[in-house]
């Protein structure tokens, strides 16, 4: 009885121990170096690129544990092209109906590590008030201390393809313009 006591003592004391190790931290997103841009085939002679330029969200991150949550919205009105008119044609209701639908989500909480490095965030992509499964492959992604900002920043550069008919996104198929859009995205957040 003694032995089994202490053997549970031993126990909890290391599960203990593993949990301290493990924290979560949480990181808000910061806005002047985080960015989603899209990329789209204009017929085969060039690529339509884009960018949000509003955005915010956070993450949770468990560096010893190897998980966390990313949740972060962008404003579909503050799309940005470099061509008002364009601009304007994308949030309309012929692409993203900004005024109907007006932000864009991307909910991921499955992190894949290959030893200590992350490779890919998979989660919801939510588009037009539809949601479909999306997995960002990091093509980079590390954790510094800042010196500016005196505190740690993570981030990382993530892709992914997507096929956006799936969200209701399909003006300009009938004409022969592809479905497939490259979304790129940076993202930096600042530890809280």
């Amino acid at each position: 009885m003694r032995k089994s006591l202490f053997a549970l003592a031993a126990v909890a004391a290391t599960l203990a121990a593993g949990a301290a190790r493990a924290e979560t931290a949480t990181y808000a997103v910061e806005p002047t170096h985080t960015f989603a841009t899209f990329e789209i085939s204009h017929f085969g002679a060039a690529v339509n690129r884009g960018r949000f330029d509003k955005k915010e969200g956070t993450v949770e991150l468990d560096k010893a544990a190897k998980t966390g949550k990313v949740d972060i919205t962008f404003q579909i009105a503050s799309i940005n092209t470099g061509v008002p008119p364009f601009d304007k044609h994308l949030q309309s209701a012929d692409i993203f109906d900004a005024a109907k639908y007006p932000t864009a989500k991307f909910v991921g909480d499955k992190f894949v590590f290959e030893g200590d490095k992350l490779v890919s965030v998979t989660g919801e992509l939510t588009i037009k008030g539809k949601s479909q499964p999306a997995t960002f492959k990091a093509n980079q992604f590390a954790c510094y201390q800042s010196p500016m900002l005196k505190r740690e920043v993570c981030g990382g550069d993530f892709e992914t393809t997507i096929d956006r008919t799936q969200f209701g996104v399909d003006y300009g198929v009938q004409f022969g313009m592809p479905k497939n859009v490259r979304i790129v995205a940076q993202i930096e957040a600042v530890k809280q």
